[in-house]
């Protein structure tokens, strides 16, 4: 393992990390594997912050609801292509200076999941704004900007519904989140570099709060759940629940290498441990002979894949078949 230099090491958890993007550090990661390519990218990634590592914890067994096995597992699957008419299926979203991934990557799972239940008769985006502001307190969802708990996440969908809302960008629904976007080029703009302090969780708010005038009221907009659970801890469990069900939420433990990921299957090569993530889950495959798992980052479309990663499946690569969540939703609820 490569040794790194004092003048290289990071800042834990949720606050903005300093990671070793020099050339020494990526040539090694490119040099020792073959899976994947590490690239420097203009863009600091590194100021996307990350939760506490206690916020992606494994599962313990008492919690697992839902731990079926399908008999016959096809070798790859992409939910984008089976249910390419769901406008949230392939978003990408950005979840800016702050730790929401937790509340991102619910808001984008579950909207695809409401799009699936339905046959496509619900296709919208579901507000990560709306969890990310509103799941706290006695929901016990974490610390908003600075982390939370996915399993919260859905649980708050079923206890008190979801309103639309998109990206800061689209300003769709009636919640889109309200962080911009910092320190990237997106779309020919370039948005003003992150603060160095982490952002503070927006207030939370009970109307519709886009720059767009939304024609629903906001108790009039909501989407609710019928169930959440945590998923079996092995790949064949949350492949059988992506297949019945559609997406699902992962957390895992992200390492300095992670940030430097620009295509390929991630495996960890390098660099110390600086926190949780949590993403969308919507597939898996088999390339040149080595099985991954596919999934949507909320960093943009300006890292990775398009917005997307591979990671390798079947070994519990960071801990990410360790604490996969889902949940139903109740087509029959909307207030």
């Amino acid at each position: 393992m490569l040794k790194l230099l004092p003048s290289l090491l990071f800042i834990l958890a949720a606050s903005a990390v300093v990671l070793p993007r020099n050339k020494l550090f990526i040539n090694h990661i490119n040099s020792a594997q073959k899976l994947w390519t590490a690239e420097h990218y203009t863009t600091p990634f590194e100021v996307k912050n990350l939760m506490k590592v206690e916020h992606v914890a494994a599962h313990l067994d008492k919690d697992i609801k839902l731990a079926e096995t399908a008999d016959s597992i096809p070798d790859s699957y992409d939910v984008r292509d089976h249910w390419p008419q769901c406008i949230s299926v392939n978003n990408i979203r950005d979840q800016s200076h702050c730790g929401s991934c937790w509340a991102v990557a619910a808001a984008e799972a579950i909207s695809d999941r409401t799009c699936i239940a339905s046959n496509g008769d619900v296709n919208t985006l579901l507000s990560a704004e709306d969890i990310l502001t509103c799941c706290t307190g006695k929901f016990n969802c974490g610390d908003g900007c600075e982390g939370g708990y996915p399993i919260q996440a859905w649980r708050y969908w079923v206890k008190n519904g979801l309103v639309t809302g998109g990206s800061f960008e689209s300003q769709y629904g009636c919640k889109p989140y309200s962080i911009a976007p910092c320190g990237e080029t997106i779309d020919g703009v370039t948005w003003p570099e992150c603060p160095m302090k982490i952002s503070d969780t927006p207030k939370c708010e009970h109307h519709c709060t886009g720059n767009n005038s939304y024609p629903i009221p906001y108790d009039q907009d909501k989407h609710f759940g019928a169930s959440a659970y945590a998923i079996g801890r092995s790949a064949k469990q949350i492949q059988t629940e992506i297949l019945a069900h559609g997406p699902v939420e992962v957390g895992f433990i992200v390492y300095e290498d992670f940030y430097l990921y620009k295509t390929g299957i991630y495996t960890h090569v390098a660099g110390g441990e600086l926190g949780g993530h949590a993403v969308k889950m919507l597939g898996w495959g088999v390339d040149n002979g080595t099985p991954y798992w596919l999934a949507a980052n909320s960093w943009n479309t300006v890292w990775g894949e398009k917005g997307y990663f591979r990671i390798l499946r079947g070994v519990d690569e960071c801990g990410i078949e360790s604490a996969a969540v889902a949940g139903m939703p109740d087509l029959n609820r909307r207030n």
